[in-house]
């Protein structure tokens, strides 16, 4: 049975995230639905990660297992012509071995986090940012988003609901940069615990404003205490960029 490797895009404003639920609207659950309709039953769609609710996505990808040979660029049409009127595209379909799988193969995963920094509020950019009116002092975010990077325990940026075995994960890369009013973080990771961009984020924001030393992310990180951490930002800036194999 060939199975078959999607690259997805979305916009998450209006799912209640990724994973499958029986009584809301979710990218899997539009996704299976495409795709039962193709087939004439139920098939799993397997994703490379769980996106909550408003995250969006530039790159998801997933696969899932078909008893029928597609021409990727055909199935690909198919999907997108069944998954209207819905946020969600595939950008790409291919054909993989059945080793492959779309979480479990993953060597790292890239999310960007974009924050609108400017009095006025967004309007073209409404739902795709954090829209933060106050001026960030963003070198020294940079600064302190550094003390992140690395192996360490990051269970003052873990959700209480996160379900990882090990609060220990190696961030390669956390910057921070400002491209006129839109201020850039990015992070990299082999896999996040549950809020931990949106936790990082939040309290990057803390630093930004004057409210933190930069030497104080040190601290909380080391504190290993849930309360250090700063306000959770929320979904609408966050995406997944990219996922590495």
């Amino acid at each position: 049975m060939p199975r078959y490797k999607l690259t997805i895009e979305y916009d998450g404003a209006g799912f209640l995230g990724w994973q499958r639920q029986s009584d809301a609207l979710t990218v899997q659950g539009v996704l299976e639905a495409a795709i039962q309709t193709l087939h004439g039953h139920t098939i799993m769609v397997q994703g490379a990660g769980r996106t909550d609710t408003g995250v969006h996505a530039l790159g998801q990808i997933a696969h899932f297992d078909s008893p029928k040979t597609w021409d990727p660029f055909t199935l690909c049409n198919a999907i997108n012509g069944n998954v209207r009127p819905h946020a969600v595209s595939v950008l790409c379909a291919e054909e993989v071995t059945q080793e492959f799988q779309a979480r479990f193969s993953a060597t790292g995963r890239r999310y960007l986090y974009r924050i609108l920094n400017r009095r006025a509020p967004a309007t073209i950019d409404r739902q795709k940012v954090w829209h933060v009116p106050v001026s960030l002092n963003v070198p020294a975010m940079h600064e302190a988003a550094q003390h992140l990077v690395g192996q360490h325990d990051f269970t003052t940026f873990r959700a209480s609901e996160c379900q990882a075995k090990t609060p220990v994960k190696t961030l390669t890369r956390l910057d921070v940069m400002r491209f006129d009013e839109m201020v850039e973080i990015r992070a990299e990771a082999r896999s996040f615990l549950h809020h931990q961009v949106r936790s990082m984020v939040g309290s990057l924001v803390q630093v930004g404003t004057g409210k933190w030393h930069p030497i104080e992310m040190k601290r909380v990180l080391e504190a290993k205490d849930r309360a250090r951490c700063g306000p959770v930002c929320p979904p609408d800036g966050l995406y997944l960029v990219e996922v590495i194999y």
